[in-house]
């Protein structure tokens, strides 16, 4: 077994050695003890260190097209999802990629315990490779450009709510006076790790089973 492997499995054992929700919603390094989120990083540091896909922005676009399942991050964003209004808990957390378009969307399902509501909120935004002053160019950082935000409403006390499906539209939140980045800092078939602009981490794993993936057009449209 390669070193890449052999890190990569110590990596996905340490995230299985974190207590999974039933929900599948992704975990955070403050729901984690400090000595396993220190693990987890050690190791992510190390794959990434071996990254076989070193420019995926030019090699290795047809790896990050499609939709990827949030597992693990230290996101300040993603932290905050822990605690939502109105008993609302979250669940799968979605990223599906559109290369050819560069259009991304970000999904995260909420429902309340007790089955009263359930929906999701959806962000659009739009990419393009980094123009950086580097020699030769890293072929690895985007630029991100959020674009709206949805709100959803699926069912009601077991009642699906046709009429609340997209019921609230907004503008997303652009960071003030900055562009937002994301380093791909590893890609392979199954894997992603990127890294935001201010270095928090996101771990994801590629998903087969999203159920509007088929209907990517249709996202960017509504």
């Amino acid at each position: 077994m390669n070193n890449q492997l052999l890190i990569k499995e110590k990596l996905q054992a340490s995230l299985e050695n974190i207590p999974t929700k039933s929900n599948g919603s992704p975990i955070t390094d403050l729901q984690i003890d400090k000595t396993l989120a220190e693990e987890i990083e050690q190791l992510t540091t190390e794959l990434e260190s071996v990254n076989p896909n070193l420019n995926p922005l030019l090699y290795a676009t047809s790896l990050l097209e499609g939709a990827w399942q949030l597992q693990y991050s230290t996101a300040r964003e993603i932290r905050s999802l822990v605690s939502l209004p109105l008993g609302l808990k979250l669940g799968k957390v979605y990223q599906v990629i559109d290369v050819a378009n560069k259009l991304f969307f970000n999904l995260a399902k909420v429902k309340h315990p007790l089955g009263l509501v359930s929906g999701y909120v959806k962000v659009t935004a739009s990419f393009e490779p980094a123009k950086e002053d580097l020699e030769p160019p890293s072929n690895k950082r985007i630029n991100v450009y959020f674009d709206k935000r949805y709100l959803s409403i699926e069912k009601i006390v077991g009642i699906n709510t046709p009429q609340l499906n997209l019921f609230k539209v907004v503008p997303a939140n652009n960071p003030n006076n900055r562009t937002a980045t994301l380093d791909i800092t590893y890609l392979d078939e199954t894997l992603r790790i990127g890294r935001g602009g201010d270095g928090s981490l996101f771990i994801l794993s590629k998903c087969n089973d999203f159920p509007d993936f088929t209907s990517l057009a249709k996202t960017y449209s509504t």
